[in-house]
């Protein structure tokens, strides 16, 4: 059978016309938009990037015055710096080392690594060496204890900027919250008795424990939490940017 044309009185031929350029002007809009969507990812990408790295940069600065203070490490480095001594190697050599055998502990214990931990391994140790190569050594009070205060307080400043980034935790870090998760003990636990047997074991070994260390231990926490909001990223959703408002989930404040 054939159909006739359509006929001039059918409802569709009553519809006014489409204004000229509506749909070029909601192509070019629907563009403008893509276009500003990839443009805020990318900026936000540049930003966790740079506070990644800047941040592990000022974390081995940080731990380079805590050793030229000599009045006592973080836990972890105390065992860095016993090892260091019966080895021959330098602190930063050894943090890489330290820190490329505990990542290989995530395997049994089923943790995915990411950016951030992988660059933590490298980036700090030559990060420390080069600033302990820089750095005049300090022989007194006068000048220690200013080295103590500025590496703690930098520490905190760096542990900021890392763990904001949101780039993956630190290859220790992940130890514990791997032990956490195998055990079903508490991520404070498993922190504090894996710290013990760091620092028992560095000290053995002649790793510098001391008031500094103490220092440390008690202020790294509020000035980590005080560094996390100053430099939380936006997050950027559906082309837009939303301050994050909450802090990443269960962050153990050391790279």
């Amino acid at each position: 059978m054939i159909s006739s044309p359509p006929s001039p009185n059918w409802p569709w031929r009553a519809l006014p016309p489409k204004p000229q350029g509506v749909t070029q002007q909601a192509t070019t809009t629907t563009g403008g938009r893509i276009l500003s969507a990839q443009g805020t990812t990318k900026r936000h990408l540049v930003r966790r990037l740079s506070q990644l790295y800047i941040g592990l940069a000022l974390y081995g600065a940080s731990s380079a015055l805590l050793v030229e203070a000599g009045l006592g490490l973080e836990p972890w480095n105390v065992l860095h710096q016993g090892l260091a001594e019966r080895t021959g190697l330098t602190i930063g050599v050894v943090s890489i080392i330290v820190g490329a055998a505990v990542l290989l502990l995530w395997i049994p214990l089923r943790q995915r690594p990411g950016l951030g931990t992988v660059s933590n391994v490298f980036v700090v140790g030559i990060a420390m060496d080069g600033t302990l190569a820089l750095t005049p050594e300090a022989h007194t009070l006068a000048v220690q204890i200013p080295l103590l205060l500025a590496g703690i307080l930098l520490n905190g400043v760096a542990t900021g900027l890392y763990i904001a980034a949101r780039f993956g935790p630190g290859p220790r870090d992940g130890l514990m919250t791997g032990l956490h998760l195998r055990t079903g003990r508490s991520i404070r636990l498993m922190r504090t008795a894996v710290e013990i047997v760091v620092v028992v074991t560095g000290f053995a070994l002649g790793g510098t424990v001391g008031v500094g260390t103490l220092l440390y231990a008690v202020s790294i926490g509020p000035l980590a939490q005080l560094f996390l909001r100053v430099f939380a990223v936006p997050s950027a959703s559906d082309g837009s940017a939303v301050v994050a408002t909450g802090q990443p989930r269960r962050a153990i404040l050391r790279p």
